[in-house]
């Protein structure tokens, strides 16, 4: 692919707000790095995201950076929104959130083929109230 294709895919990916699943690959996989939890074709993919997007909060993704390579993407922004539902054993709290977020794409014959997400949990926790323990 070449660096223009690429960007093409990725903005009309953006573009739909992460709902145009012709942009994935029958076997794509996000993989949430963090947990090392994975998302497996189009509809798990879609899952994840609309879970995460209008179900755990009401949320976007603001645009910081974008990167495009002949067959790699990456996005850095950060995710905006209010807590509405049950996130990670936590009921909703209302709270808005601020999260830094990065996901780097790879691609194949135009389209997603694996997204690594990177978001910053401990961050996500400090804004809901939550200690993530430690020490």
């Amino acid at each position: 692919m070449s660096i223009e294709k690429t960007r093409e895919t990725m903005q009309r990916y953006f573009n739909s707000e992460h709902s145009d699943v012709s942009m994935m690959a029958k076997d794509v996989v996000f993989t949430i790095m963090a947990t090392g939890q994975e998302h497996t074709g189009p509809e798990g993919v879609m899952g994840m995201l609309n879970y995460f997007y209008h179900i755990a909060f009401d949320a976007t993704a603001t645009t910081q950076l974008t990167l495009f390579g002949e067959s790699n993407a990456m996005f850095e922004g950060d995710f905006v929104g209010k807590h509405i539902g049950e996130f990670a054993g936590i009921p909703a709290t209302g709270k808005d959130v601020n999260v830094p977020i990065c996901i780097v794409y790879d691609l194949e014959n135009n389209q997603i083929k694996r997204g690594r997400v990177y978001f910053e949990m401990p961050a996500l926790m400090a804004q809901l109230g939550v200690s993530m323990g430690g020490g």
